[in-house]
């Protein structure tokens, strides 16, 4: 099993690249709304600290005013030298004098409290000079004389803010660095909340990953939900099932195919050998043989070369046949006739053995649309391997009949049987039933294997059922509608 690769630095991690960005986007968006609301809700820099010059400046010319005995002249001044700008959207100031006797202002109206409450504690002071500040209210001290007679107030008229763009205070507090700071850190717990369960998940995928990429082709990731990582995680299992199933089909191939070699081998071993052993006794002078030796080492010599070009053409055969590269020429025919072809090649067998073929055909199964050629190729060799199984006074019995749209074309025997632990093995190559009788054949141990290959060439079935004294092979053609 793969081990798990070093945690790659935080910075490199997708999960931390999201949460950061999640987190800068927040600040950056608190940030430019809060300058946006400050700058439409905050005083320009320039007036607000233009009252405390503005209220020395009402102070000195008041003063002035004052020491020329100009005292009736002072309101009017006033109003005329400070008015208020007639638009409400631009900055004014609004300047106060207030005296031991009274209190005016360049604009007329009701006095500000705070005014009021200004002015009063400037009274109340024993001394006052141009350098007291009094209150957060711009104030500038009325001097005549050395003598402290009066005292200028101003205050900024604000202005108005256009429609829809007003701040309330509260908002302003909201969004001040305090707030800001505070969002912040909500937003990354949330982020971490959001982001978490993700990065686990992708976490788990990427250690699955390894894994097969090790492999261990049993890693799975898990997947829960329908989202698109649990997307991403079955689908990663789909192709790690996938990858396993070929790994082991891959197995299982390379195992037949190192048996069939082995198998191929031995076949073709046996031959050889017994032909090799006969010739090298015939090239021996100092052996005298007679002429009825000799002649029957040439004929074991040309039975055994006659059985290596039989295991050689039906490997061929069956190479073909797996491959797909014969071609089918189906075409209706008689079935009746292609038993009967067959029976009469093994007449002579059966009749040296003692067994009887038989030959049953339905009389609605007489015609079969196949290729003919073949299909008398497999019910051949399933013959030829029933007579071999069959004793003397036994039977061989061609069927044919026809359901639906299939044909069913059956050849049984009345032999000892197969038993059932051989079964699902006799269609495989060179598979041996009975090791001593198989010594005995003249087979190649391929007839069965080439009969399965033709019919599933043909898009058919075949199969085996058998019981002691009667095994059939059932051999099922599917048959296009209207034939037969």
């Amino acid at each position: 099993m793969a081990e798990p690769s070093p945690r790659p630095s935080w910075y490199r991690s997708f999960y931390w690249r999201i949460g950061l960005t999640f987190v800068a986007f927040v600040v950056v968006f608190l940030l430019i709304q809060g300058i946006i609301l400050r700058r439409a809700g905050a005083r320009p820099p320039s007036e607000v600290f233009r009252g405390p010059v503005l209220a020395a400046e009402v102070a000195a010319e008041v003063g002035d005013m004052l020491n020329r005995g100009q005292h009736e002249e002072l309101r009017a001044h006033l109003e005329s030298r400070y008015p208020l700008p007639a638009d409400e959207s631009q900055f004014g100031w609004l300047v106060y004098v207030a005296t031991r006797d009274t209190m005016f202002a360049s604009t007329p109206g009701p006095l500000p409290g705070v005014v009021r409450l200004t002015a009063l504690s400037a009274w109340g002071r024993r001394r006052l000079t141009s350098a007291d500040t009094v209150s957060p209210i711009p104030t500038a001290p009325v001097v005549v004389d050395g003598r402290f007679v009066g005292l200028v107030l101003v205050l900024m008229r604000p202005p108005a803010p256009p429609p829809g763009i007003g701040i309330p205070r509260e908002l302003r507090l909201l969004l001040s660095l305090p707030s800001t700071l505070l969002l912040t850190a909500a937003a990354a717990i949330v982020a971490m909340v959001i982001f978490y369960p993700a990065r686990r998940r992708l976490r788990a995928l990427e250690y699955a990953a390894q894994r097969l990429g090790g492999g261990d082709l049993a890693a799975r990731a898990p997947h829960r939900g329908g989202d698109e990582i649990a997307r991403v995680a079955a689908a990663f299992n789909r192709m790690a099932g996938e990858l396993q199933t070929r790994d082991a089909a891959l197995r299982t191939s390379d195992t037949l195919r190192r048996q069939m070699m082995a198998d191929v081998s031995h076949e073709l071993k046996t031959p050889l050998t017994a032909m090799r052993g006969y010739i090298e006794t015939l090239r021996m002078p100092e052996v005298v043989l007679d002429a009825d030796r000799r002649d029957r080492y040439f004929e074991t010599i040309d039975r055994e070369t006659r059985r290596l070009e039989r295991i050689v053409k039906d490997l061929l055969d069956l190479a073909r046949y797996e491959h797909g590269s014969v071609t089918l020429h189906r075409r209706l025919f008689d079935i009746e006739r292609l038993f009967q072809n067959v029976a009469g090649r093994h007449e002579r067998d059966a009749q040296t053995k003692g067994v009887a073929i038989r030959i049953l055909v339905d009389a609605h199964a007489d015609q079969v649309v196949a290729d003919p050629d073949r299909i008398e190729q497999a019910i051949e060799n399933l013959v030829g391997n029933a007579l071999r199984h069959t004793p003397a006074g036994g039977t061989v019995t061609l069927r044919a009949t026809q359901a639906d749209v299939a044909a069913t074309l059956s050849v049984s025997d009345t032999g000892p049987g197969i038993a059932p632990e051989h079964l699902p093995h006799v269609f495989e190559r060179f598979y041996k039933v009975d090791m001593a009788r198989a010594a005995e054949s003249t087979g190649s141990g391929l007839g069965l294997s080439i009969t399965k290959a033709i019919i599933e060439r043909h898009g058919g079935t075949i199969r085996v059922t058998s019981q002691p004294g009667e095994t059939t092979f059932a051999v099922v053609l599917p048959q296009p509608a209207g034939a037969g």
